[in-house]
């Protein structure tokens, strides 16, 4: 039996958790209570799966104080941070109450029996369905928001189906501590016994991606961990959905306006945004195209400044800091760039890594030094023109984000950089920084490949959308359509014959 280990990041010091790494045979049995629970729990009524979500947000709370501790002994993130990112989880999962209960999400449609412009149609009633076990990876930098209690399984329980939790090898203990305040929540709710489970171990993860009873998986990681995932997918016998969230640099344009009027303001913020968490955001904006000349000069100048006089950040783990030191290398080698910052990183017990600035002429940009440094290291394109950023811009993997800091007169540029990014990335920021990412009816987060493999968002009330299939019912009797399709329903928005018909008040 492999006992799993737990590292303070702050002082690199490891000690034993206790919790032992599940084997193959644990995570079948895992996977098959899961199985055995979907048919109960997706039967559910809304009502009651809804007040289920509430009941798990008020047990996240309920332990917040012995969580958070948890978590920055095993993140170093720090007790404000974490705290915040408790609430979060809490109020995502109360979000997506709020839209079960309202059922839109359902995407509801009903065509009756009737002529047609193209002949006699049958009567055709849609809606979606819950599509069976989710596996759901927990993420290394966020403990709690992308992890036992975040989005993914938000989002897959809200759709009704039951979660099985691969923890994050970085957090364990927190993860164990999360799943039994969240899986005592769910028996006290009386959800059927498998509507919650945990595997722990990297063979774990493997075994729980290949399970023939998994029917999707949601995932944010690393571009290889997502590779090598969608490798095992491939060789199931039955393939199912990956949701990967992988891999962002998440480009920055400062325009010639912009520039003159508030650089000192831009770097500022701009400073805050790639160091924040150490730079171990997925939205870190990790490529900034900066203006030639004196004002964009003032610009970087004080971003050196800042990144000089700054502390070391701590890492979440060994592997990131090796990993960060690694690249950092290959993109002072690879862009001619001119480095500042990030001074030896040796000095400091633990992991961690000096704030990192690297300019280079815009003209130098390669897909050598777009590679994402998952920590503190912004890369500063210089560029003279518009065509300078395009031209740059096709080096740079498409991304979660993008960000156009213009100003009032630059109407047509911030119009014609918009054109161009658009494309590229999932969300467009104006005038500020996209790190944070509001959770939301409207948000998207996401973007094209390498940031995701997949066109849904991963935050917001959306990201239901990911565990549900449709079906149509063609002519069928009344009893055995969803509650939700009969005509005398009037609980949700539907659209009937075309016309979208609201919930009745």
């Amino acid at each position: 039996m492999t006992v799993l280990t737990t590292t303070d990041p702050r002082t690199g010091e490891s000690r034993d958790t206790g919790i032992a790494a599940t084997d193959d045979a644990a995570v079948a049995e895992i996977v098959r209570a899961a199985a055995s629970a979907f048919p109960a729990f997706a039967a559910t009524d809304r009502a009651w799966r809804a007040d289920l979500l509430d009941a798990l947000a008020g047990a996240l709370e309920a332990e917040r104080e012995a969580l958070v501790a948890l978590a920055d002994r095993e993140t170093g993130l720090g007790a404000v941070r974490l705290t915040g990112e408790v609430g979060r989880s809490a109020f995502q999962l109360r979000l997506f109450a709020e839209a079960v209960r309202e059922g839109g999400y359902l995407e509801a449609a009903i065509d009756h029996a009737g002529e047609t412009p193209i002949g006699p149609g049958p009567d055709i009633r849609r809606i979606l369905v819950p599509i069976g076990p989710v596996g759901v990876f927990g993420s290394s930098n966020f403990p709690f928001a992308f992890s036992v209690a975040g989005g993914d399984v938000a989002s897959a329980l809200a759709a009704g189906n039951p979660v099985v939790v691969k923890a994050h090898g970085s957090h364990p203990e927190t993860s164990a501590a999360t799943f039994a305040a969240l899986a005592g929540a769910a028996r006290r709710h009386g959800a059927p016994d498998g509507t919650l489970g945990i595997v722990f171990g990297t063979g774990a993860g493997r075994a729980l991606v290949a399970a023939p009873e998994l029917r999707a998986v949601g995932f944010t990681g690393s571009l290889g961990g997502g590779r090598a995932l969608l490798r095992i997918i491939e060789e199931r016998d039955e393939p199912i959905p990956f949701y990967g969230e992988l891999s962002s640099l998440n480009p920055l344009v400062v325009t010639p306006a912009a520039v003159a009027a508030r650089g000192d303001a831009i770097a500022e913020g701009l400073f805050g945004s790639f160091t924040l968490g150490s730079g171990q955001f997925c939205t870190k904006p990790g490529f900034a195209f900066v203006p030639a000349g004196e004002d964009g000069d003032a610009l970087v100048a004080e971003l050196v400044t800042r990144a000089e006089a700054a502390p070391a950040g701590v890492l979440l783990n060994q592997r990131i800091a090796e990993s960060f030191g690694e690249i950092r290398a290959r993109l002072v080698d690879a862009g001619r760039a001119r480095i500042a910052g990030g001074g030896s990183d040796a000095a400091d017990p633990g992991f961690r890594a000096m704030p990192t600035v690297l300019e280079l002429d815009a003209g130098d940009v390669t897909a050598e030094v777009a590679e994402e440094a998952f920590g503190p290291l912004i890369v500063v394109a210089r560029y003279r023109d518009t065509a300078d950023i395009v031209r740059a811009l096709a080096a740079v993997p498409d991304s979660l984000t993008a960000t156009i800091h213009s100003e009032a007169s630059e109407e047509s540029l911030t119009q014609e950089l918009t054109r161009e990014l658009l494309p590229r990335v999932g969300r467009v920021v104006y005038n500020g920084y996209p790190t944070g990412v509001r959770v939301a009816w409207a948000q998207h987060h996401g973007g094209p490949w390498p940031a995701t493999n997949t066109l849904h968002t991963s935050v917001g009330v959306t990201a239901i959308r990911r565990f549900l299939r449709p079906v149509a019912f063609q002519d069928a009797p009344s009893h055995v359509l969803p509650e939700e399709l009969r005509d005398a329903y009037r609980g949700i928005p539907r659209r009937v014959d075309g016309i979208l018909v609201l919930a009745a008040p």
